[in-house]
């Protein structure tokens, strides 16, 4: 039986991935440090170890007992407009045990390693991103994220380690954890509807980004593995429908059926308009059926409804306070 590590599994896209690796067949073993993520989200038939991708004596334990065929690495924290304000828990988090990892992956021989990055590392160059585009990252989130990318294609030449890169952006659906203050929009805009809050925008919600539901991209990250012309290259992944953060809020006031107020904040600062091409991702893969957001939000929205907020661990790492936004002090 195949034999998989997926970080990040008690997360939002992990535990998806998790759950489709199990459908086609692996073993899958899921870590997760719980910072962000449920032992609900892990699927029953995953072996589950609580712990972090920082601790590099326990991934040479795990990974010298277990002899591991693939590494889906999806452990991240990621906040990018916070990342500015928590540089040393960003790169620790999303750059030195991204290291471990590989070191360990190297080390015992997996088969491919697959990273998922983030639309992030081009910043605020034009539309649409595509991945020819040298990165411009304007933010430590997509720093760290360009970094190791540029770190797994410097072990390949140097080790043989194949790898898959995916550039996911706003990815949202059931199961994602919508108590964090700091990043998933539309759960943000949920847990505010939940709790009869006015709907935050920062600036004026003209900015525009392709929400991507959470079915148009876990298969296709779970079975990358099964296409060896893929080891190597790097794919955007994600919605073709481009929206405003406005029309967003909007949208999930409708599936709600609510009338709470929108309050805009100053504007904060950030890439104004992100999406991206997937003309490559769709010549190496066979991609899932498109969920249009209007769709997308009311299964989301029912999912909410249904579950209700959960109480995550509160996030106290802010390191820089300077410039932070007043909401998040």
């Amino acid at each position: 039986m195949i034999k998989s590590l997926v970080t990040g599994g008690a997360g939002f896209i992990g535990s998806h991935v998790a759950k489709h690796l199990i459908d086609a067949g692996h073993e899958v073993y899921v870590l997760d440090d719980l910072s962000g993520g449920f032992k609900s989200n892990i699927p029953d038939q995953a072996h589950f170890m609580e712990g972090s991708i920082l601790d590099h004596q326990l991934l040479e334990k795990l990974f010298a007992e277990q002899k591991f065929d693939y590494v889906y690495h999806l452990a991240a924290y990621a906040a990018e407009g916070l990342s500015h304000f928590i540089k040393r828990f960003n790169y620790q988090n999303n750059l030195t045990g991204s290291v471990n990892l590989l070191n360990e992956s190297i080390k015992n021989q997996v088969k491919c390693f697959v990273f998922t990055s983030s639309i992030a590392i081009y910043g605020d160059l034009p539309t649409p991103m595509t991945e020819e585009m040298t990165p411009q990252p304007e933010d430590p989130y997509g720093i760290a994220k360009w970094a190791f990318e540029q770190e797994l294609a410097v072990s390949k030449k140097m080790f043989g380690q194949d790898y898959i890169i995916f550039r996911p952006h706003n990815v949202y659906g059931e199961g994602q954890n919508i108590s964090d203050p700091y990043r998933n929009v539309l759960g943000i805009f949920m847990k505010q509807i939940l709790e009869e809050k006015p709907l935050t925008i920062f600036g004026d919600g003209s900015q525009t980004r392709a929400f991507s539901h959470i079915s148009e991209v876990a298969p296709v990250i779970a079975e990358s593995v099964n296409h060896p012309a893929a080891f190597g290259e790097t794919f955007n992944i994600g919605s073709d429908q481009t929206s405003s953060v406005h029309e967003l809020a909007q949208m999930i006031l409708e599936a709600f059926d609510s009338t709470l107020a929108i309050e805009f904040l100053p504007e904060r600062m950030e890439v104004k308009h992100a999406h991206a091409s997937h003309d490559k991702l769709k010549r190496f893969f066979k991609i899932p059926k498109e969920c249009k957001l209007e769709e997308g939000i009311k299964k989301m929205a029912h999912w909410a409804k249904k579950q209700g907020l959960k109480a995550g661990k509160k996030f106290d790492e802010i390191e820089i306070y300077k410039n932070l936004p007043s909401s998040w002090k």
